[in-house]
């Protein structure tokens, strides 16, 4: 170890970094992952365009880490730089490794953008949840989420993404996209991922939400009338659909509307789980705003980023899970809470 090294790994308090990065090295299946992106990372070199820039872990781990953390490509570069615990995570000791440049880490992900990876990573990441009977099939959440976009001409073409629009919440306007989401009823993992432009209704992509076996579906009133599409008519499930306030509002006083409230308020208890990986991805991993112009570059990033929601909200079971398969194994586990990668 050099002397830097040493001296950090000797510090007296752990950083909620430090112990993020820990538990995401045990949670993270980085060999099924790997496996996912390697046949299209190693074609590279027959292309005509080089070797491959390095190891292809490493460049995965630095994604995720751009990921969780919302860094732009250079200011992940310099971060690497600065801290050790991002270069530990990564396994780079300077006097021997380089630090990929923000030119690799853009060439790495135009390559999962071309081969639409990121919903091939969410599928390997629940996969491995079900595995593990974390993800069932029973009953499925569906919601969306306005994720703004620069709305600003001041480019060099003078004008907005044009796969973004315009669209009106309440008296609020926003210009972006949409991110359409179906969650697991029972854990709140995302099994479903469907980005469109803002003012696309959120009923319209109820079938891209749904995987085909769950039974019951749980959704807020932006989706009544669900269940009478073309799409979905012929299915075999129970639509638990929000009514809207003004129609309980306008009830009479007395015991139907005393049921109705209580009804509504039951349905909304259950549906409420389906904002625990929004409250993930836009708070503490800190994307709120669209990143890259046009859709299918947003869409492949939300699917990563919601399948290391599903990592990150499952952890504390897949800790132990992991803690449990490691108990006779000599220096095994890792002490510290969890906490969020800020």
């Amino acid at each position: 170890m050099t002397f830097s090294q040493l001296e950090y790994a000797n510090k007296r308090k752990v950083a909620r970094r430090d112990r993020f990065l820990a538990e995401m090295e045990r949670v993270v299946p980085w060999a099924e992952l790997v496996q996912v992106v390697r046949p299209f990372y190693y074609q590279e070199a027959g292309r005509g365009r080089g070797h491959p820039p390095g190891p292809l872990e490493r460049m995965l781990r630095l994604y995720f880490q751009q990921q969780w953390f919302a860094l732009a490509d250079e200011a992940l570069e310099d971060a690497v730089y600065d801290s050790q615990a991002f270069r530990g995570f990564l396994g780079i000791d300077l006097l021997r490794v380089s630090v990929p440049d923000a030119t690799t880490l853009v060439k790495f992900r135009r390559l999962l953008e071309a081969d639409d990876l990121g919903q091939r990573l969410l599928e390997r990441v629940n996969a491995l949840l079900r595995a593990r009977g974390r993800l069932l099939s029973q009953g499925t959440l569906v919601d969306a989420t306005i994720v703004a976009a620069p709305s600003s001409t001041k480019n060099a073409k003078r004008q907005r993404d044009p796969e973004m629009h315009q669209t009106r919440e309440g008296n609020q306007r926003y210009f972006g996209m949409k991110a359409h989401i179906g969650a697991d009823r029972a854990s709140g993992a995302v099994h479903s991922v469907h980005c469109t432009a803002a003012n696309v209704a959120d009923i319209s992509a109820t079938g891209h939400l749904l995987h085909g076996e769950e039974k019951q579906v749980f959704a807020d009133a932006g989706y009544l009338g669900a269940e009478k599409r073309s799409e979905l008519k012929d299915r075999q499930i129970h639509w638990y659909i929000a009514a809207k306030r003004s129609q309980v509002k306008a009830l009479p006083e007395g015991q139907i509307k005393d049921l109705t409230r209580a009804l509504e308020w039951r349905k909304a208890q259950v549906r409420s789980r389906v904002e625990h990986p929004f409250h993930i991805v836009k708070n503490l991993f800190g994307h709120k705003k669209v990143r890259y112009k046009g859709l299918k570059k947003d869409s492949v990033q939300w699917s990563v980023l919601f399948a290391l929601a599903n990592l990150y909200l499952l952890r504390k079971p897949l800790l132990a899970w992991s803690q449990a398969r490691c108990a006779h194994m000599p220096g095994a586990g890792r002490k510290g809470g969890v906490v969020s990668p800020k």
